[in-house]
């Protein structure tokens, strides 16, 4: 019992030594750009695998720029495809959260009425339920991840899906948005998201695509390149998986944005959208950056 007692007394000693460890990384961002991510590490490894065990070439881009090299076109189309309340929230969408909750639960039911359905019409062939049941595609998962959650997720952790990866999420989350200012948040988040498989960052998927700096990108150009992050067909020739994308059954068409007189802000002008026919989000983002 005496050494349960102490195992139990490390794991605590070291669970607290975590954290504090991510508090100090987190503290240092706000004046030092991270290099790399833990997603970042995690893909090159499995990029430089590939490479060695097939003829696929090894690509890899990735290059940091300041906050004000990065077009504002793209910060307004990033926010309104991944996080509508960027300016709003403080790291933890809960509303967001909850609905996505509701959503999961309720494709769950529904694929589990389908696989009952499917039994019930071909009882007397075991065989055949077996190999319908197997067809039926699983859920999609929805998120209801906030832009801060899936920076902290991709600078400090695994890709894994479990509770406690989550909730050591939600923390990090908390963490960022008290340690660093949204400016500050969005600029790591632009320079370290994928674009791509191997390309990392705003300016590498700005050279990669459009053959320019990402402070030169234009409206049309920021959507295009936000495309695969949003299962949609890229640039020509160019159909790359994102990091975090998001599904088209979230998506309506695109309003257009003009920027506020403050800093990285936005405003809905009325009138035809430049994009009509390109799928985007469902609600226009704040109107300022702290």
């Amino acid at each position: 019992m005496r050494a349960f007692g102490r195992w139990l007394l490390w794991m605590l000693f070291a669970g607290l030594a975590l954290q504090v460890f991510f508090v100090g990384r987190i503290a240092l961002m706000a004046v030092v750009d991270p290099q790399s991510t833990a997603f970042m590490r995690s893909e090159a490894w499995r990029i430089a695998g590939q490479s060695l065990s097939t003829d696929k070439p090894w690509r890899w881009s990735a290059q940091w720029v300041d906050y004000d090299q990065i077009s504002p076109h793209l910060k307004r189309a990033v926010m309104a495809s991944e996080d509508a309340g960027f300016t709003e929230h403080g790291g933890v969408d809960w509303e967001a959260i909850e609905s996505a909750w509701q959503k999961n639960e309720r494709r769950q039911a529904q694929a589990e009425k389908r696989a009952e359905q499917i039994e019930r019409r071909l009882a007397r062939k075991p065989e055949a339920v077996e190999a319908a049941v197997k067809a039926i595609k699983p859920p999609k998962i929805v998120g209801g991840s906030t832009i801060t959650q899936q920076l902290a997720k991709n600078l400090l952790l695994s890709g894994e899906r479990n509770l406690l990866r989550k909730g050591q999420e939600l923390v990090l989350a908390l963490t960022l948005e008290a340690l660093l200012s949204k400016q500050r948040i969005l600029e790591i988040y632009l320079n370290s998201v994928e674009w791509g498989e191997g390309v990392f960052g705003a300016e590498a998927a700005a050279q990669r695509y459009f053959n320019k700096p990402a402070a030169r990108l234009t409206a049309q150009e920021a959507v295009l390149r936000d495309a695969p992050r949003l299962g949609l067909p890229g640039p020509p020739h160019q159909h790359h998986r994102g990091a975090h994308g998001v599904g088209a059954d979230s998506m309506t068409p695109l309003r257009r944005f003009a920027p506020s007189p403050l800093k990285g802000g936005t405003t809905p002008v009325a009138g035809p959208s430049p994009f009509h026919g390109v799928p985007g989000p469902r609600h226009c983002v704040g109107s300022r950056l702290r």
